[in-house]
Formats: structure tokens, sequence, C-alpha cells
């Protein structure tokens, strides 16, 4: 079958990456879409039982580092596009494991944009209707003052404000904003960042680079915070918060980055990067509070009945105070604003997981790792 486009999404089975090739999936059927993730611990194939047999639909176990396998990937399906979110991504581990996460955060896009380079110059048309698309964080800005430690109204106003749309400082990252790593994680970041905008200036390459905050929803690897607290409620578990738990930080629900990944790959200003954010600031302790009662109500416990399941621990090194985005470029340039109010969108998440307790049993003893392993370890 002949394709419109042949779209390499890296990471495709983990968290953001299953809920863009559904997306994609779905709603463009003459787009054939190559899923390539290695499978590591945060990689599940089960975030996309429901699409594994659609035609324009390929799974291929791959890790973005290995040069070659890319380049034979480019050829052999005549790649126009790449959507680059495969990543070490969770901070704790860059802390104690930074090497990982420069082999694949940095040395891995470095990896897939040569590959591109190489075959998209081999091309008549070179570059012509190419893209780099490059999914990168908030983090590698750096930190924000908490300068209003109660919260302020909010300066964003949007379809999906609610009730809670505070600011808790006068200050937001802008895609202006200089980089200011402070992790392993989010300094791999960074460099990978500078590696797409660099094969743009020097080699012509057509990259786009995103930033985006906090996301939230159903498929999210349980080490997360939000996932992970559903998780210990639902088992009566302690509830570990880092320091007083005052951190702030910016969430989006998973499903609406996705709609801003689709809307910049297609429309987005080639070399330019566009912030993606939920106008949506929340300190972990009043999110925390927030799942606590929803989790109790849909389980019809008692109201606040498990609250003294939250433990505050030793603060994590080097945790930034507060990251908050300004998203009005995106919105203003293609559109795009979220679609659900921060309750609504924790409602949806906490009944998903709360009703797909076999898939977080899963995840949280390892079974579907053994069970992929097997299927795939000869291909």
């Amino acid at each position: 079958m002949e394709f419109k486009r042949n779209i390499i999404v890296t990471g495709g089975a983990g968290f953001i990456g299953s809920h863009v090739v559904r997306l994609f999936v779905n709603k463009y059927p003459d787009y054939h879409i190559i899923n390539l993730d290695k499978l590591t611990y945060a990689g599940n194939l089960a975030n996309l039982k429901d699409i594994e047999d659609r035609p324009n639909y390929t799974f291929v176990k791959a890790d973005i580092c290995d040069f070659d396998r890319i380049m034979q990937l480019m050829q052999e399906h005549h790649v126009d596009g790449i959507i680059h979110l495969a990543a070490e991504s969770h901070v704790d581990r860059s802390i104690k494991d930074p090497f990982t996460f420069a082999r694949t955060n940095v040395m891995g896009t470095l990896s897939l944009l040569q590959a591109a380079k190489l075959y998209w110059e081999s091309l008549p048309e070179g570059y012509e209707g190419k893209r780099f698309y490059h999914i990168s964080t908030d983090e590698v800005y750096g930190a924000l003052e908490l300068t209003n430690p109660e919260g302020i109204e909010s300066p964003f106003t949007t379809k999906a404000s609610s009730e809670h749309h505070h600011a808790y400082g006068t200050d937001f990252f802008t895609e202006e904003t200089k980089y200011n790593p402070h992790s392993p994680y989010s300094a791999s970041k960074a460099s990978s960042d500078h590696f797409v905008r660099a094969f743009h200036d020097t080699y012509g390459m057509p990259t786009i680079v995103t930033n985006c905050s906090n996301n939230y929803g159903p498929y999210q690897f349980p080490e997360k915070l939000i996932p992970l607290f559903i998780n210990n409620i639902r088992h009566r578990k302690p509830l570990p918060v880092y320091g007083k738990g005052e951190n702030v930080r910016d969430w989006l629900y998973v499903e609406d980055h996705a709609r801003a990944i689709d809307l910049i790959f297609h429309e987005g200003k080639v070399a330019d990067t566009y912030n993606i954010g939920g106008f949506n600031e929340w300190k972990n302790i009043d999110i925390i509070k927030v799942v606590i009662k929803t989790v109790d109500r849909l389980l019809g416990r008692k109201e606040d009945e498990d609250m003294d399941l939250i433990t505050y621990v030793t603060d994590r090194k080097g945790h930034d105070m507060r990251y908050a985005i300004d998203s009005r470029k995106l919105q203003r340039e293609l559109g795009w604003e979220p679609s659900l109010q921060f309750e609504e969108g924790i409602e949806k998440t906490v009944r998903w997981y709360l009703d797909h307790q076999e898939w977080m049993d899963n995840v949280t003893s390892g079974d579907y790792q053994n069970y992929y392993d097997s299927m795939y370890k000869d291909r």
C-alpha cells in the first residue's frame, strides 16, 4: 500500500508516545506510522493493544542509538517525518545514573539526526516535505522563584480555565528563556535540543522543538507522581512527599499534548520553538490532596480517609522549586489550548487507573516486560 506519509515516532510505546501513535494511526489512515521503541522499563506495547493490527501501523523494536538500524529503517520505509519522543525522563533515575541519560537523550538524538540528514540529502527532493520534530521539556529552562506562596490569579485565560487557576510567581518560561538545566536529566535534554537546532542551522534540516510541562493521564508509568499515588492510595501505602510539598508544577492532560504535537507537526514553523503548557500551576501537596479526595470518593471510602498516608521525606537533590510555562505563542499562532479543566482531567485519570487495575498490576510487577521481550527477542 502506498502511503501519503511515512512517519517514525520514537518512544511510541511510552506514555506520551502511545497517545501520539494512537492519535496519528486513527486520524490519518493514509499515513504509515512506524513506532520505534527499545521497550525499556517505560515502554509497554499493552498501551497500544487497540491499534496493533491496523494496516497503517508498524512496530519496530530498536535502539535509537543504533545508527545503522535507524539508517536501514529510514531507507526501508521511505521515512519523511520523525516525531522524536524517546528519552530517559525520570529525574531521580538521572541523579543515580547520568551516563544512561547522556547516551539515550544526547547520542540517541544525534543518531536520529544524522540518519535523517544522510537519507533525506540522498533524495532528489532533498529536505522538501520533510520534518524532524523533537519533543523536549520545560526543565531545560531551570527553575522559577516561588514569589506568591499562596497563589494569585493567573494572567492566562483559556476555555479550560477552572476555579483553580493560580500562578505562584510573576515570571514564566517563554520560548526565549535562557537554558539553565539543573539535573542530569534536564542537562541531557538541553544538549539534545541544541543538537536539533544545530542541524537546522548547519545543514538546513527542517526541525522543530517543543518544550512541554508535566503531563498526566492514562498509561503513565507508575514511578511518576500521579499514577504512583493513585496506586498507593488504592493499596493504602505511604505517599512520599518531597520536602514540604511546596514545589510547583504546571500540569497538562496527555491527550491535549498529543493534539498539540499533531498541530505543530503539520502547521508549526520550521526552525521554531513552541512551549506547550496547561496554564495550570499546582503545588505538589495540593495536587496530592486532590488525588486522595478523588480516589477515596471513587472507591466509596470516607472523604479524606487516606490523608494520613501523606509521608514527608527528605527533599530531592537540586529539586527545582517552580516550573510555569507561557503557552500563549502556540495559542496565538496555531490556535491550540488545553481542552480539559484540571479537575476534569484528574477525574478521568483516576477512573482510568482504577478501571485498569490489571494494566497497573502488570506494570508494577514487571510481567509486561517478560511477555514482550519473549515476543521480540529475535527481531
